[in-house]
């Protein structure tokens, strides 16, 4: 009898055991209007640490392709990705950037010191021109953020008109002087940065009265109708969202920003290590990305009262894993490494906008280079891509595709008394009528299989992607850079009208169907 009972407790915890390693993923194939703008797939350059000197623009010297002093292998790295589109110079150092000091012949451009990071010496030889020059070989949009902070209106006004404007006055004269005879035609403009902060430490009330000034005389020139994204909130400051979207009428802008880091600890003073932390320290940092997803359903919910036909977009201009310096660089330059876990952060994030497209139509990771959750590292001539870049490099897919609304029902990920969605997922159409889905794994410990019917046309063809490591602390490096690439996926299967997935633990899957 006791072996008995001992044996049925047994089972039932087998069986307990294994429900809790699947799901379902239910997919809304017929509602398909919203399209997944590939500006989410943005990305950030400030003028800090090693991300513009050292990261896109090089020494003259430095034996590597390039152009004029733009590293070419950084470039084509990421017109492979497809790069939407890059914002600059900040970041901070937008509010303390003026423009004319950054064209011109370089020998006879003043010096600055970058007060917000290093105090370092800027010597400006990067400046408007060398950008959409950059802009231009990745095939991306500039998006420019002006200076409200330390700046004027018409400090801002001029830099539109030298970019934007064609025709005879001086700013256009001044530009043909410098060795540009047509307009750029530069549409996104961030108006000031981050404004309750470095920005400015402004008031929502005062920015927002701020804010239509500097955008009334932010002109539209013929070809270059402007797209302005006010500054908005730093992460849950929902009263900053209200008071924008109640002061500023619609008209005026194209845009509101929101800045939100995934700190591991939570802790601004001591934010953790990016490559030596425990299990607790992991669910601690993917509970902290799961909530982009509340932040931008609330901020969305605010602006849906002002604005029901959703016509202004919430810009995540500012997002990404913040931690502490990588030891023995310098604290001013934010110089981290990039995990298994980094790219698990990406994958989710891009995953919560691709779900939350009908408002959130440009997103911007900080940053590109060198720089916090990069894309790519460089040491001198070297260069390596990181496991964040493997997952854009993914989830390309998604671009311009159209939104297919899902939901799942899968186990969560249990740490001690908390717990979290183990599952998050995105999928989309795209013109040609393929379902492509991009799913998480971030359990370290389980793998997860999730079934999905597929309703209306049959799908002939299943390919896939996996990116995984043995540890979630795992890394590239200059000695070993392939460490954590993607693979081929062979653990999806069409059984019937059925999608089988087994998700491996802690990884990031992407599957087209045809």
């Amino acid at each position: 009898m006791r072996y008995s009972l001992l044996f049925g407790l047994l089972l039932l915890a087998a069986i307990q055991l294994n429900a809790q390693k699947e799901g379902r993923l239910a997919l809304q194939v017929k509602d398909t209007q919203t399209v997944i703008s590939r500006h989410i797939y943005g990305h950030f350059s400030e003028h800090l640490g090693r991300c513009i000197y050292d990261g896109f623009w090089v020494d003259p010297g430095m034996n590597l392709p390039k152009k004029d002093r733009i590293r070419l292998d950084v470039v084509e790295a990421l017109k492979k990705i497809r790069i939407p589109n890059l914002r600059w110079p900040g970041g901070c150092f937008a509010d303390e950037y003026h423009w004319r000091d950054g064209i011109g012949p370089r020998k006879d451009r003043p010096k600055m010191i970058n007060t917000h990071w290093g105090g370092v010496t800027e010597d400006n030889s990067f400046g408007t021109h060398e950008f959409l020059e950059l802009c231009a070989l990745l095939g991306a949009e500039p998006y420019i953020a002006g200076n409200v902070g330390s700046g004027t209106v018409e400090e801002m006004s001029k830099w539109v008109e030298y970019l934007n404007a064609d025709g005879d006055t001086p700013m256009t004269r001044q530009r043909k002087e410098n060795g540009r005879s047509q307009p750029w035609r530069v549409s996104f403009w961030g108006v000031g940065n981050e404004s309750w902060g470095c920005g400015g430490n402004m008031t929502p009330e005062y920015y927002a009265g701020e804010y239509r000034r500097y955008a009334t005389f932010a002109r539209n020139y013929p070809g270059a109708p402007l797209k302005k994204v006010a500054g908005g909130a730093n992460a849950a400051d929902y009263n900053w969202t209200e008071v924008l979207m109640k002061t500023i009428p619609r008209r005026m802008m194209w845009g509101l920003s929101l800045h939100y880091y995934t700190i591991p600890t939570g802790k601004w003073d001591r934010k953790g290590s990016a490559t030596q932390f425990d299990e607790n320290e992991y669910f601690n940092t993917m509970k902290n990305c799961l909530f982009m997803d509340e932040l931008v359903t609330r901020h969305a919910a605010i602006m849906d009262k002002y604005d029901p036909e959703k016509r202004v977009a919430l810009v995540v201009d500012e997002w990404g894993i913040w931690t502490d310096v990588e030891p023995g660089t310098n604290p001013g330059f934010l110089y981290q490494q990039n995990s298994l876990r980094d790219a698990l952060i990406a994958a989710t994030t891009l995953n919560i906008f691709n779900n939350h497209a009908d408002r959130v139509r440009m997103a911007n990771l900080a940053q590109t280079v060198n720089v916090l959750q990069s894309l790519i590292l460089t040491r001198g001539a070297e260069m390596l891509l990181t496991p964040t870049y493997h997952v854009f490099d993914m989830y390309q897919q998604h671009m311009d595709a159209r939104r297919v609304p899902l939901q799942i029902t899968a186990p969560d990920y249990v740490n001690g008394m908390q717990k979290i969605p183990a599952v998050n997922a995105s999928a989309s159409l795209d013109a040609r009528g393929r379902l492509f889905i991009t799913l998480v794994n971030i359990d370290p410990a389980s793998d997860i299989t999730l079934r999905a019917e597929l309703p209306g046309a049959a799908y002939k063809k299943l390919s896939g992607k996996l990116l995984g490591s043995a540890a979630f602390t795992d890394i590239n490096t200059f000695e070993n850079k392939t460490k954590i690439v993607p693979v081929v996926f062979k653990g999806a299967q069409i059984k019937a009208h059925d999608l089988v997935v087994k998700l491996p633990r802690h990884s990031v899957v992407s599957l087209l169907l045809e």
